[in-house]
Parts: C-alpha cells; structure tokens; sequence
C-alpha cells in the first residue's frame, strides 16, 4: 500500500522544484516576494494536509487486513510505481504546465505547492512504514482492485488488504526500495 502511495511523490517533487525554480525568473503581477511567501505557505499546508487526509481509511483497511494466501496476486514495487507513473502522466504533465503558469501571477507559488504535495505523500508513505515496522506485516494492495492506471490504494475498489511478513517482495516497510546485504 505504501508503495502506491510513495508512487507519486518524487514526480510531484521534481516537477515542483522545477517549476519553482523556473517560476521566479519572471516577476509576476503580485512580485517574487509575494509569490515566495504564498509559495512557502501553500507549500507548509500541503505538507501537512495530505499525510492527514483519509488517515481513517487506512486505519480501518489495515487493522482488517487478512494474511495474503496462495493465489493473491500482489505486485513488485518497481512495476507498481511504473505502472502507477505510467498511469498519471498526463496529469503530472498538466499539473507541471499549471504550476508554470501560475508563475506569471504568483511567482515559484505552483511549483512550491506541487513540492509540497509531494513531501506530503512521502510523509503518509513514512507513517505508514511505522505501522508496517511495529506491526511486522507488510500491507499490499491486490492488483485487480488498484485498475490499469495503478489506482488509489484506499479507493472504493478496494475492500481489503494483504499482509505479509516484513521481508516478502522488495519493498521495505513505507514503500522504499529494500535494500539488500552486500555478500562479502
């Protein structure tokens, strides 16, 4: 689960550092200042926001999730946040061409929000690595209930999620890659 939610926040991330940084090259109508200052503002709310939102959701999908059996269908991480990129593309895309646009009135503003929504999925992917250490149960979301575009992973398709021990598949607990021992 947290690898569907941790999918999305290093291009939300990029493009905003981008659109941040090619944001403040024109002065706006409000002035650079201004557009930093709600840049930075928008940026904090999102940060905060979006680990909080529908965090009743994922308390009562994880505390109800049943161990994974034998012909669950679960996904790597690497086609999970391929297929989730894959997926979202255009509106990553439209979401970058807003945040430049929005520069010509609030300078680095949109850029600075998209950054923001994007440290505030990292942080939900983080909160969800906790309760996947302290509980020792990895939370996976069945393929056929995430869709084709890789889905929302507390959306209605999904009724239920799958457990299994922290060292199955190659994902770490919050969605990170594992990394693996160095044979010496």
């Amino acid at each position: 689960m947290a690898v569907v939610v941790r999918a999305g926040a290093a291009p939300l991330w990029w493009s905003g550092v981008v659109a941040a940084g090619i944001g403040v090259l024109p002065p706006g109508l409000t002035g650079r200042r201004t557009g930093m200052l709600a840049g930075a503002a928008l940026f904090l709310v999102a940060a905060a926001a979006v680990p909080l939102g529908r965090r009743g959701r994922y308390d009562v999908l994880a505390r109800g999730a049943a161990r994974a059996g034998k012909y669950d269908v679960l996904q790597d991480r690497a086609v999970t946040v391929r297929v989730w990129r894959r997926g979202h593309r255009w509106w990553l895309l439209l979401a970058l061409a807003l945040a430049l646009g929005s520069a010509f009135v609030l300078p680095a503003a949109g850029g600075l929000l998209l950054a923001g929504l994007g440290t505030g999925l990292r942080l939900k992917a983080a909160w969800i690595g906790r309760r996947e250490r302290a509980e020792q149960t990895l939370l996976w979301v069945r393929v056929d209930r995430l869709g084709p575009r890789g889905g929302n992973p507390v959306g209605k398709a999904v009724t239920g999620l799958r457990g299994t021990g922290i060292a199955a598949g190659d994902a770490a607990p919050g969605g990170a890659r594992r990394r693996s021992a160095a044979l010496v």
